[in-house]
């Protein structure tokens, strides 16, 4: 199929940007997104001009690092879907295809496509682990007895890959669907217990310092999250902080 690319080309931070056409053709309906993204800029090199600037990594749906606006949507037009597991398939010959990169004050645009999602890992910094006694006494963690139920929703939310589409598709570029997960993966299990007070209050606290805005209780980040990671999570985190609040010292 023959494609009309308009892509968001912006050369730093400080550059303004905009966007460019380029025309790609004879793309197999087989191809991943990001493999006719390759023949673009196999296409660019080849006539002296600069690649597209773009994130990828595991291209397996499991690294988070494809974070691509596509049509106005984070990850493309399919539901559960990261851009890399993204077909050529789901578009027609003859279409025009806008990709630009994700939008929010903390994710600012480092060249092109890509953005700086390193707020994410301070927030992680800041309480997403959990501490272990290694004096020789530590209990097998095997040997604690978990409700499945609460397993499984401590997997549920342990299966966030930190994309950022959640940010990307919330109005107010909230990420309280991704800290809410990395609170809750943790807050369901005992080993988290020991730390679930500190872990709320940093890591929420440290969401506000980045500068990401306050949930819209629309759903989108829900909807639009590859992973399906569930409102629910929110729902738990701000009982999490919410207890924090009432029971520790400042």
């Amino acid at each position: 199929m023959d494609l009309t690319l308009k892509i968001w080309r912006q050369k730093n931070a400080e550059d303004k940007g905009g966007i460019v056409d380029y025309k790609v053709t004879e793309i197999s309906d087989h191809m991943s997104f990001l493999e006719m993204m390759d023949v673009l800029n196999e296409q660019l090199i080849n006539t002296g001009e600069e690649p597209v600037a773009f994130d990828h990594d595991c291209r397996e749906g499991i690294c988070g690092s494809c974070s691509l606006h596509i049509n106005g949507e984070p990850h493309g037009p399919d539901s559960g879907t990261t851009t890399c597991q993204l077909h050529m398939r789901r578009f027609n010959d003859g279409d025009e295809i806008y990709i630009e990169p994700f939008r929010a004050k903390a994710f600012p645009v480092i060249k092109d496509l890509i953005v700086d999602r390193t707020s994410f890992d301070r927030i992680q910094h800041a309480g997403a682990y959990i501490s272990v006694n290694t004096s020789g006494n530590t209990q097998d963690a095997n040997s604690i007895p978990i409700p499945k139920a609460d397993a499984d929703m401590a997997f549920d939310a342990a299966t966030c890959i930190g994309c950022g589409a959640c940010v990307a598709s919330c109005k107010n570029a909230s990420a309280m669907l991704f800290v809410s997960a990395k609170i809750s993966q943790f807050a369901l299990l005992p080993q988290g217990k020991v730390e679930a007070a500190e872990r709320a209050k940093n890591m929420v606290t440290q969401m506000d310092l980045e500068g990401f805005g306050n949930c819209t209780n629309t759903g989108a980040c829900e909807v639009e999250c590859p992973k399906g990671i569930s409102l629910e999570n929110i729902a738990r985190m701000n009982r999490e902080y919410l207890s924090a609040s009432l029971t520790t010292a400042e």
